[in-house]
């Protein structure tokens, strides 16, 4: 029997009007979706798509992965999800796995297509509109000036590494360290040209147009996306 297509689909960063036509027609095609599940039961990528394209009559198989940073915890749940979704493919069944943003920019679904793709299996990637193209939108702003470059980083990096970079530099995924990023923009100076958009595209959107005029309190959520300019 010919095995089925593993696909993944970014689903953008929240609002589904972002999400592609290609993104639309091939989860309408694949009767089976893998969607990341949180411990608390949230399925945010289902729920956008969900909004996009009737999934009532499709077999949805939640996907459970680890926030730990342990590299073998995190490997343990990678191959537990490709099991989870291997009988499908096996039965000739395509899976689309749901990813937020883009499937190319810190995707889950990259760790599992490199297993499922040694093991025979054909893999397809469908892009998304990535989260920081979304807050660029969203504050109206450039990322880029001609000739000038863009670096694109997680909040866990070292900041200063990335704040010494010329040109626009984006903080992805900040909230647990969102108070360490604003206090080193703070000893930069730096503040007044830096931005930041908490969970872009959903109905909990926040926007602070400028971080020396207010600073968020409390808890940060993991999708918080800063945008510092030159």
């Amino acid at each position: 029997m010919k095995k089925g297509v593993f696909y993944g689909v970014g689903v953008g960063p929240g609002d589904p009007e972002l999400m592609t036509l290609k993104a639309v027609r091939t989860l309408e095609r694949c009767p089976v979706i893998a969607a990341p599940r949180t411990k608390s039961g949230e399925m945010l990528a289902l729920d956008i798509a969900s909004a996009a394209v009737d999934l009532k009559e499709k077999t949805i198989v939640p996907l459970y992965f680890s926030m730990e940073r342990d590299k073998a915890v995190q490997h343990a749940a990678h191959l537990d999800a490709v099991e989870a979704v291997r009988p499908y493919l096996d039965a000739g069944q395509d899976v689309a796995m749901l990813n937020l943003g883009d499937v190319s920019i810190y995707a889950t679904y990259s760790y599992l297509m490199e297993i499922l793709g040694g093991q025979g299996y054909k893999t397809v990637m469908v892009p998304g509109v990535p989260s920081f193209c979304a807050v660029a939108a969203r504050l109206g702003i450039s990322l880029t000036e001609m000739n000038g470059p863009l670096h694109i980083a997680p909040g866990s990096m070292a900041l200063d590494e990335v704040l010494d970079q010329p040109g626009t530099k984006v903080l992805m995924k900040s909230g647990r360290q969102m108070p360490a990023v604003l206090d080193a923009l703070a000893a930069r100076n730096a503040l007044g040209k830096s931005m930041l958009v908490q969970n872009c595209g959903l109905p909990e959107e926040t926007v602070y147009a400028d971080l020396s005029q207010s600073r968020p309190e409390g808890k940060h959520g993991y999708f918080s996306t800063v945008v510092v300019k030159e």
